[in-house]
This record gives structure tokens, sequence and C-alpha cells, in this order.
């Protein structure tokens, strides 16, 4: 069986074919930005969701942990959330001063968040892709940062205590 997927980009993924060939277990041949994929079907797939989040400036080794099904990959479009023109100031709002909200959305979600034209590509442990998912489209629709740190550091603070009883 054969896979093929588009790319936006093919020099990250042209620097990690051989690593992501061995570690998947696929053949990978790229043209331009068409990319075939061939293994076995769950390869395959495992190889799909690497190469995509490697075309979304994901580093080689946070792109390699959706080799693993604890963790999911997700794509937002910004305009699905806001009826707003202005997108470079909504992905700025994510991004934050010097990369400062990005950072602090790792930090409390346990997830990777990467910002590519109009869209917003997460990468964490399935139990938590989720809460990251609301944080940004909560930053996409407005609300202030620190209304949504307070949000995660409660549901933090929920698990912690769950994990005490």
């Amino acid at each position: 069986m054969v896979k093929k997927i588009l790319i936006k980009s093919a020099r990250k993924l042209i620097q990690n074919k051989k690593e992501i060939e061995d570690k998947l277990n696929v053949r990978i041949l790229i043209r331009g930005t068409n990319v075939s994929i061939s293994g076995k079907a769950i390869d395959e797939h495992f190889a799909e969701r690497v190469i995509l989040a490697l075309d979304y400036k994901f580093l080689i080794e946070e792109a390699l942990l959706l080799k693993d099904e604890t963790f999911d990959f997700k794509i937002l479009h910004i305009k699905d959330h806001t009826h707003r023109h202005d997108l470079n100031i909504i992905k700025g709002r994510i991004i934050g001063t010097k990369g400062k909200t990005l950072g602090t959305l790792r930090e409390l979600t346990g997830c990777e968040v990467a910002v590519k034209e109009n869209t917003v590509a997460i990468i964490g442990p399935v139990e938590r892709i989720h809460e990251a998912e609301e944080a940004i489209i909560a930053l996409i629709k407005g609300s202030k940062q620190g209304n949504v740190y307070a949000h995660l550091e409660s549901l933090n603070r929920g698990r912690r205590i769950r994990r005490n009883d």
C-alpha cells in the first residue's frame, strides 16, 4: 500500500528521512512537495502524522512522539473560530511576546504548539490535547492570556488532587 500526502516544505523531511524510515518501518519518496509513504497501513498512518508535524516546524523529537498512539496531533484553523480578518494579531496573541504565550501553554498543557499561516498545530498526550485545543480557541476568540492560564492551572490542580486521593 502507498499513502500520498502533500506538504509545504520538504527541507526538514529530507534532513530527517532516514531516521523516520528507520523508526517507523516505512519507505518515503519525496518529489517536490509530494510525498509517498509505503509500508504497513499502521506504519504509514504514524509516518503521515510525523511528516505533517515536521511540515509545521515541530522538531523531529516532537514529531516522533506521534509514533506512539498515546499522543495525538490536532490542527486548528484560526478562521473556523473567528470572524475577524486581522489574523496576524490573533496569531500574535497565541505566540505572545518572544514566544512567551506558546511557552506557557506548553508548560501548562504538556503539549507542543506551533503556529503556521492561519493554522495552529498541537502535539500532545491524548488526555491533555483537548485542554490545549480549548485554550487556543479561547485565545483566538479574544480571552485574555491570564484567564486562559488560570483555567489551565485550575485543571492541573484538580488533576493533582485526584491523584492524591
